[in-house]
């Protein structure tokens, strides 16, 4: 999907511009990598914010298009996942080739 477009479908959101950066840093994320939650927050312009970072993707609006799964905790686990769970997100992220 177009970048544009998704930036466009999020505006319809209403979301705060912290929320629609870091989905927008989560989106450009390519299938078969994940990132953690710091360099998410590093992309999307908070360096500081990582924390924040977990509560913007819980309020992801187009999960699975823009691939919150792929981001997970610095010490390499999953963390949560709101569309199914971590069992969930561990099935998404072999099935993308993500984890061995």
């Amino acid at each position: 999907m177009d970048r544009a477009y998704v930036m466009r479908r999020l505006r319809k959101y209403r979301l705060t511009e912290f929320q629609e950066r870091v989905l927008m840093a989560t989106y450009s994320i390519p299938r078969g990598q994940t990132r953690t939650y710091a360099q998410v927050a590093r992309l999307a312009g908070y360096p500081n914010a990582y924390r924040a970072v977990g509560t913007a993707l819980r309020k992801n609006p187009m999960a699975p298009i823009i691939p919150c799964h792929r981001v997970i905790k610095s010490d390499g686990t999953l963390g949560n996942y709101s569309s199914g769970g971590t069992k969930r997100k561990e099935v998404m992220l072999r099935r993308e080739r993500a984890l061995a």
